[in-house]
């Protein structure tokens, strides 16, 4: 069984050294960037680097964000890295409309096969507008999250909880899709751990499920931030306990009431712990 992925690394596709680093810091996926993170003269660099580390398969699953879809960089970064043997995603940044999505994903399938897995991007007022028809856009669509640092540009947002609606957009709109709950995006300073570990835990409250980081000393505060407590462990096995002693609605001995709802989350908490 694979682990339900929390932590998520970017690191700079034109920096292989680095890329090789990443992969065995013990982020669950890393994510090679050849967009934002290279300057526009290493983009090519970039490519070429990337496809050839990834030649390979590799310890842990590796996804590749590839330039914006209709910019002039998109087409030669997925004729370069898609279908290699190390690549397990492709992240398609700034992604606007499911059109996108679906013509993409026709381009990459095989005959008679299917296309990579993807991840959209949405970092734009249009993008958290059309949230869930991107989200169930394509079979190929696994997931979608917020790029926030563009999105605060568009909106004009500086205060953080500004972003709070788009968040809870794309929360509801991955879960209507059946999509997995959606990482939390980058915490943009890597000295402020204690800032770190109070945005995961507002983020948890929204419905996220783990988070991107942009260096590896991030990852464990993540990790600890999204796996239950021991309290709520504790608390989710005797949910867990008293529906398969006595199915159906129940009040607990200490009052709690529980239903189907409630046993269904307990059982989640259970799993999710199950990854230490």
């Amino acid at each position: 069984m694979i682990p339900t992925p929390l932590t998520w690394l970017y690191v700079p596709g034109d920096r292989p050294h680095i890329v090789s680093k990443a992969l065995t810091c013990g982020a669950d996926v890393v994510i090679v960037d050849l967009e934002d993170a290279v300057a526009p003269d290493r983009k090519e660099y970039a490519r070429t680097a990337t496809a050839e580390r990834l030649s390979d398969p590799q310890p842990v699953p590796v996804h590749v964000r590839v330039n914006a879809l209709d910019g002039p960089l998109a087409g030669a970064d997925l004729d370069a890295v898609a279908g290699l043997p190390g690549v397990r995603g492709l992240r398609l940044p700034k992604v606007v409309s499911p059109a996108q999505i679906t013509r993409l994903a026709e381009r990459l399938a095989p005959a008679g096969g299917g296309a990579p897995p993807l991840y959209a991007l949405l970092e734009s007022a249009l993008g958290v507008e059309h949230a869930y028809p991107i989200a169930a856009a394509h079979p190929a669509l696994r997931g979608i999250a917020l790029g926030e640092a563009d999105l605060r540009a568009d909106l004009g947002i500086r205060d953080d909880a500004g972003l709070d609606w788009s968040r809870s957009r794309v929360v509801v709109a991955a879960r209507a899709a059946g999509l997995n709950p959606p990482p939390q995006s980058v915490h943009p300073d890597t000295q402020d751990l204690n800032g770190l570990a109070a945005s995961c835990a507002h983020g948890r409250t929204l419905g996220f499920l783990g988070r991107a980081a942009i260096h590896p000393r991030q990852l464990p505060i993540i990790e600890r931030a999204y796996l239950p407590t021991e309290q709520e462990l504790e608390e989710a096995e005797t949910v867990v306990k008293a529906a398969a002693a006595e199915p159906g609605a129940q009040a607990l001995p200490d009052g709690r009431f529980i239903d189907a709802a409630v046993v269904a989350a307990a059982q989640r908490t259970l799993s999710l712990a199950r990854r230490r």
